[in-house]
């Protein structure tokens, strides 16, 4: 069996690679400078070793810049930025900034029309919207921001599911599951799978789950119910049922999960530290790993088998006039900045991944 994680993992040492194409200029929630969370305090300095982007004040530049900057994108990374655009709209009130949260796809559409200077991500950019970018002679740079644990949920009071393998996902939300209603109508192909947490009970199988726009589906898709469903059924068949209620904003799968006892989703890991009152993860096991919660310090250190790089995509075409969109990234880029990883309930980089990110970024700017 092929092994996309691997695929997957290996970009984390290339994800400061800067990324370049040709000439050209997005649905979702929106947070503008003010309506996002509690503006961070500056993160201690553990980062001595490295070149930390210039920054002269709490959330930034410094008040003379003006202009706009748009990002759309991920939902997942939405309220990283949302707090980043905050803190520095505050210390530069002539700049207006909009966060919006639509996916990962979405979001990349808009990129690469020229629509935003920035695209949130929850996946890297695919070949696809590459050469879409290239079309429009949109020249950007990948930088790396944080990491995150795809989190499988359930409602506290399903106590009769705990743990569950790729294989136990794969036979309750792989193709081959379509029009199953209950739990135990996957037995059968789980029995095939050796999945092994089967039997499932008999209760109602209630799927709140990210859509096809969403770089959450589209991670979960690649690590769980690809190599399966390629072994299985041949290539092109890398999706999940279509069966389910399916939403690009993480609160209303949150809310799709709580309401239902027996109900079946995954979502960012943040979404569910926010809602642990009212949510029940349930453990992943890929096969190899055993079974395996989700943690702050299993998801650092890629032990949790759906860990996943974030990102943001910075448009690099016409930086040279831009100096609100350069000075905004020096900021997110800053101690003060990442400190929103933190903060939004994600997992904070190592010190030699942060360092990496910002040397793309200081090569991006011809620094």
């Amino acid at each position: 069996m092929k092994s996309r994680t691997i695929r997957l993992l290996a970009l984390l040492g290339a994800f400061a690679l800067v990324l370049a194409a040709c000439g050209g200029d997005g649905s979702g929630d929106t947070t503008t400078s003010g309506a996002a969370s509690e503006t961070t305090e500056a993160a201690p300095d553990t980062t001595a070793a490295m070149e930390e982007p210039a920054t002269s004040a709490e959330g930034g530049a410094g008040g003379d810049l003006s202009g706009s900057i748009v990002v759309s994108g991920s939902s997942t990374v939405e309220p990283i930025t949302a707090r980043v655009g905050e803190a520095f709209d505050g210390a530069n009130p002539g700049v207006a900034t909009s966060v919006e949260g639509p996916g990962t796809g979405d979001g990349f559409a808009r990129f690469c029309a020229g629509e935003t200077d920035i695209s949130d991500a929850s996946r890297p950019i695919s070949d696809e919207e590459i050469a879409g970018c290239e079309a429009s002679g949109i020249s950007y740079v990948e930088l790396h921001i944080a990491t995150d644990g795809l989190t499988v949920l359930t409602s506290p009071e399903n106590e009769a599911v705990t743990c569950l393998a790729f294989t136990d996902l794969y036979a309750l939300l792989g193709p081959e599951s379509e029009g199953f209603a209950n739990w135990s109508d996957a037995n059968e192909l789980a029995a095939e799978l050796s999945a092994p947490n089967a039997p499932y009970p008999e209760e109602p199988l209630v799927i709140t789950a990210p859509g096809e726009e969403s770089g959450t589906y589209d991670t979960f898709v690649e690590l769980v119910i690809a190599d399966i469903s390629e072994e299985r059924l041949g290539e092109d068949n890398d999706f999940t049922r279509a069966d389910y209620n399916a939403s690009a904003n993480d609160n209303v799968i949150v809310q799709g999960i709580t309401e239902n006892p027996t109900s079946l989703g995954w979502v960012g890991f943040a979404f569910f530290e926010e809602n642990q009152d009212v949510l029940k993860a349930i453990e992943v096991d890929s096969g190899e790993s055993g079974c395996v919660a989700p943690s702050a310090d299993t998801i650092a250190s890629f032990e949790y088998p759906l860990s996943r790089p974030l990102f943001i995509y910075v448009n690099t075409t016409d930086l040279a006039n831009r100096p609100e969109l350069t000075a905004f990234v020096d900021y997110y880029l800053s101690d003060e900045g990442l400190a929103s990883v933190g903060d939004a309930g994600y997992v904070a980089l190592p010190a030699e991944d942060i360092e990496a990110t910002r040397s793309a970024w200081t090569g991006a700017v011809g620094g």
